[in-house]
């Protein structure tokens, strides 16, 4: 090899976090492989007992919730996989360091998916943004596709899937499938969310192993009209006061 030349990239595996094993995932063991939570730390649990409150104001309740977003889209970037990169520092020195691997784009789920939009903007500049609006038929109750919107390239990105709220996964599961069937390769989707429930995360993971999930809290579970349990409500209607 020449002095010229540039040194040869490999792919790196990304840093994995670790899997925090304690009571709040005591009811889903194990945890399924392709599933990773935030740190269940004393002061993440604060936050989400701010957002849970019923008397949080609204003001609060974004201010809270855009903070839990912020280190799940940080949690999720830390999942792509980056390649070597060498750069000259300002003291003339060489540093070995790590670039992605390829670009990214943020999908959300309407419409409490747009909640989290800003949140990957935050931290990722420049970043494209599609949009899946999927609702349940009233006829067949299953979830049904209305609307999507995505950069003409998106088969080619990594995809981080954008969805607050996870219960049955019946919405998240179909806006995967939209995904896929643009092109999109199931290991190349990240979704992330704040609260999942057990039998929705188990349905979702079961459906798409080579997914990775990045939520950050499972609750106890759905009740019997599928709400989570203890949850915060429906997340679309306490963020834009409908």
């Amino acid at each position: 090899m020449s002095s010229n030349s540039k040194p040869e990239v490999s792919p790196l595996a990304p840093p994995q976090p670790a899997r925090p094993n304690n009571t709040n995932l005591a009811h889903l063991n194990p945890l399924p492989p392709s599933v990773f939570t935030l740190p269940q730390t004393a002061q993440l649990e604060a936050l989400y007992t701010i957002i849970r409150d019923k008397e949080t104001s609204r003001g609060d309740f974004l201010f809270y919730s855009d903070r839990i977003i912020r280190l799940l889209v940080e949690e999720g970037l830390n999942h792509l996989p980056v390649v070597a990169r060498t750069v000259e520092t300002p003291t003339g020195a060489v540093y070995n360091g790590v670039g992605f691997e390829g670009k990214i784009c943020g999908v959300s789920i309407l419409r409490a998916g747009e909640a989290m939009e800003a949140g990957l903007r935050e931290v990722c500049r420049s970043v494209r943004i599609g949009k899946i609006l999927i609702q349940r038929d009233e006829e067949t109750t299953l979830p049904k596709l209305f609307y999507s919107k995505f950069p003409q390239d998106i088969a080619s990105r990594y995809v981080l899937l954008l969805d607050p709220m996870l219960a049955t996964g019946g919405s998240a599961m179909k806006a995967v499938e939209v995904l896929m069937e643009h092109g999109v390769p199931e290991e190349r989707i990240i979704f992330i969310n704040l609260i999942a429930a057990p039998e929705g995360l188990t349905t979702f993971c079961s459906r798409f192993p080579s997914l990775k999930v990045i939520t950050g809290w499972i609750d106890q579970g759905l009740n019997d009209k599928a709400y989570i349990i203890p949850g915060l409500g429906d997340f679309g209607e306490r963020r834009y006061c409908t």
